[in-house]
């Protein structure tokens, strides 16, 4: 009943959240019962869009939903259809990766309730508590706590919001046993307990640079890999730490191919220690269905004046490639990638890039975002349709 108003133009949730509530009035449903069910059907997309296009990692997102949410009774209740409602739209649509993040977004927003939506969580607080569980698993390690805030020094706050306890603990350790800082570091494992169903993480700790982001993210093509989160972090340093979660490019998991895995690892120290020729993009052809339903590409920039960043986004569908295309693009203009977020959303991606000029300045030129912009554009969609 939540769909009854599609096919009779405009919003469906608004259109069905109306004959909702008038069935419900018809057959005698009490008041409380009748808002909620109007409720769910208005808000019935709600749930899998924030949980797809949020970065739920935010605690301010977080409590911008739980306000939406008003209380546990609702949350529980949109919880469960949106659930049900991936399900029966197309059982193969349901996967690790929606139960993961949908999951995340209902525990956190139950959090947010039970505390109380007028005690907001302090970012601060989830900064230390990640730091000090990340120091707890170090400890045992042989860490010490001035080895530790001195190895953390130049972290971002956004690296303890985003990152895993377990994760944070890993990429310490390697750091610290890694002695070469002109030299890259690259770790690539295997995990269950991922947004991704059974991707592999590949942790990259190198110098920044012009051509970083493009060197990585073709050489991963020519490893025949897929993107389907990244997180990027500029250390203060001048060093960044890059997180890729990738299966292969047929959507298939690397979990049991060691030999493979290990050929990964090789193949990017590789590539990033000048070793060996920056690697060419692979022509690999862009699927058909991809063709026959193609989106134009969508790209917006804007000026962070409080951090001295621009802030591109892009929204497209997802081809193989895309992101390796779009670092060639910042190679040409000369940009240096500060942070990233990076999803593949299903068939389409909607990556936030910020951006800078070689000399660590905002791009404030009008005529240049433009025509980076047209560049992109340009660029993904003359592919898509190749």
């Amino acid at each position: 009943y939540h769909d009854i108003g599609k096919g009779r133009g405009g919003d469906h949730s608004e259109l069905g959240a109306i004959d909702a509530r008038k069935f419900c009035q018809r057959h005698g449903l009490g008041r409380t019962d009748t808002d909620l069910v109007a409720w769910l059907v208005q808000n019935h997309l709600t749930m899998s869009a924030v949980s797809q296009k949020k970065d739920i990692s935010d605690p301010e997102i977080i409590q911008q939903f739980a306000e939406h949410m008003g209380d546990e009774t609702h949350l529980d209740y949109l919880f469960a259809l949106t659930v049900a409602d991936i399900n029966a739209t197309n059982p193969t649509l349901w996967n690790a990766w929606r139960s993961s993040l949908l999951r995340q977004l209902y525990t956190g927003t139950k959090r947010a309730l039970r505390r109380g939506l007028e005690n907001p969580v302090d970012k601060q607080v989830l900064i230390e508590k990640a730091r000090a569980d990340a120091a707890d698993i170090l400890e045992y390690r042989g860490f010490t706590e001035e080895e530790l805030k001195d190895l953390w020094r130049e972290r971002t706050e956004d690296y303890f919001l985003r990152e895993r306890t377990e994760d944070i603990a890993w990429h310490t350790e390697a750091i610290a046993g890694h002695h070469d800082r002109d030299q890259p570091l690259v770790l690539v494992r295997s995990t269950t307990d991922s947004s991704v169903a059974n991707a592999t993480q590949i942790f990259i700790h190198a110098r920044s640079g012009v051509h970083l982001f493009s060197t990585i993210c073709a050489e991963l093509e020519q490893l025949d890999l897929s993107v389907h989160d990244a997180r990027i972090y500029r250390t203060s340093d001048g060093m960044s730490l890059d997180t890729f979660s990738v299966l292969d490019s047929s959507g298939k998991s690397l979990a049991e191919d060691n030999k493979r895995i290990k050929f990964i690892s090789d193949q990017l120290t590789l590539a990033l220690a000048g070793t060996a020729h920056a690697p060419e993009i692979p022509q690999r052809r862009t699927p058909r269905q991809v063709k026959s339903f193609s989106i134009p590409t969508e790209t917006k920039m804007t000026l962070d004046d409080a951090n001295n960043v621009s802030i591109l986004e892009v929204a497209t569908p997802d081809r193989p490639g895309l992101l390796a295309r779009v670092g060639k693009i910042f190679v040409e203009f000369k940009l240096e990638l500060q942070a990233a977020k990076i999803q593949t959303l299903g068939e389409r991606v909607e990556d936030v890039f910020f951006l800078t000029d070689e000399s660590q300045q905002a791009i404030s030129d009008p005529t240049v975002c433009e025509a980076i912009q047209h560049a992109i554009r340009s660029e993904l969609d003359e592919q898509a349709a190749a």
